[in-house]
């Protein structure tokens, strides 16, 4: 697969200087003391502006116009929905919500009012291809169950629309496959929801690794682990459940935009434990090894059934990067380490950035792509390309061979 430049953009913060209460009479000889001089400062560099001649600071970024917000339907009033996703429009600039679908009436209507959406724009399961008549709606965006991912994919393809569709991608490489088939049938993009690739600390991470800042990598280690409590859709595999495709595939897509590479081969196992019944569907715990045409190596683990831990390292020539957390919503944290250990000539340095919201960064992202006709960074390819990984993952467990992916 092609890979495209990944472009870091910071934003810059101002600060705000307010004075006191106090009247020019009041302030008397002291206030004239600290009025602005024309004269040069000492060294004789000229004159020194204290304020912008118009009291904006110079560098204020003014908004621009959009042409249009883009409509989007939200599928599936689940929690990431309900405490991420819907939230997240308030920071958006050219995404909107305007029309729900749910399987639950009374809560559909009840969010339809906190988030101003129409009355006539709330559809079920059932009616779903009544959004073609709505053209309000330019994008759909599945937050359903694994095995749903499918077929509303397609189905909202079908009816004219623009389609994100939540990871993983789907349940089966043939699923994905028709998904692909669908969007371009129906001349619509189609996107993965591939947050991290949006958010500011996992972009500086990869603009580190493609310049190669600390060296060439030379392996990658990833932890997506969590306590899943039962009842959870996670925990059914008739719901496309199981800890790879849930948090696993984090790790999957880290590697590749961090590594710059397609592995080529994969050794895997997991662990279903008999005592535990949250875990009589899907294994509690998953571990894998990908090796890749340069001979980097990706070592990786996810669980449904340990501590949180949310982490990835990239192991360099010249030093080490560090996220943790990496895979969160909120609260990543970026290291690096530089220097010879031998000598003990080393520094770790924190990398401070702007956090911001990533569910935000990426609706925006698709609706950018939709009103240029460009192209997304997460298109269903690359969601096709974990699939298929994962699929071989799965093979590697049941053999307890390694399996080889096409170059």
């Amino acid at each position: 697969m092609r890979r495209r430049d990944f472009i870091l953009q910071s934003a810059l913060g101002g600060a705000a200087i307010f004075s006191g209460a106090r009247t020019i009479a009041q302030a008397g000889p002291l206030l004239a003391a600290q009025r602005p001089s024309a004269s040069p400062v000492a060294g004789g560099r000229g004159a020194v502006p204290l304020a912008p001649p118009d009291a904006q600071p110079p560098k204020l970024k003014i908004p621009e116009p959009s042409p249009r917000k883009i409509g989007w339907a939200i599928v599936g009033l689940g929690k990431l929905a309900l405490e991420n996703v819907l939230p997240a429009f308030g920071e958006c600039k050219i995404s909107q919500p305007v029309a729900l679908v749910s399987g639950h009436a009374d809560k559909a209507r009840q969010v339809a009012k906190v988030y101003g959406i129409d009355s006539d724009a709330i559809y079920n399961y059932e009616n779903f291809e009544r959004l073609a008549e709505n053209k309000r709606v330019d994008v759909v965006y599945i937050i359903l169950p694994n095995s749903m991912h499918a077929e509303f994919t397609i189905r909202g393809c079908k009816a004219g629309k623009h389609v994100l569709c939540e990871k993983p991608m789907a349940v089966t490489v043939e699923e994905s496959e028709r998904m692909i088939v669908a969007a371009k049938e129906a001349n619509r993009k189609l996107a993965i929801g591939y947050r991290l690739l949006h958010e500011p600390f996992n972009r500086r991470v990869i603009e580190l690794c493609r310049k190669k800042e600390f060296g060439e990598i030379k392996t990658f280690s990833a932890s997506n682990c969590q306590d899943v409590k039962a009842p959870n859709i996670r925990l059914s595999a008739r719901l496309g459940g199981g800890p790879l495709g849930d948090v696993g595939v984090y790790c999957i897509n880290a590697a590749r935009y961090v590594i710059g590479e397609e592995p080529v081969e994969v050794s895997a196992f997991a662990h279903q434990p008999k005592d535990d019944p949250r875990f009589r569907e899907v294994p509690e715990s998953v571990a894998f090894i990908m090796r890749y045409p340069s001979g980097v190596l990706a070592s990786c683990d996810c669980s449904f059934g340990t501590s949180e831990s949310r982490k990835y390292r990239v192991h360099c020539a010249e030093g080490y990067i560090d996220l943790d957390p990496a895979f969160s919503y909120t609260g990543l944290r970026l290291h690096t380490k530089s220097g010879n250990a031998e000598t003990d000539d080393t520094q770790r340095t924190e990398l401070v950035l702007e956090p911001q919201n990533h569910f935000a960064l990426e609706m925006d992202d698709f609706s950018g792509c939709i009103l240029q006709n460009k192209e997304t960074r997460t298109p269903g390819e690359m969601g096709l390309a974990d699939m298929r990984i994962m699929a071989a993952i799965e093979e590697a467990i049941r053999s307890r061979e390694p399996v080889h992916l096409g170059s």
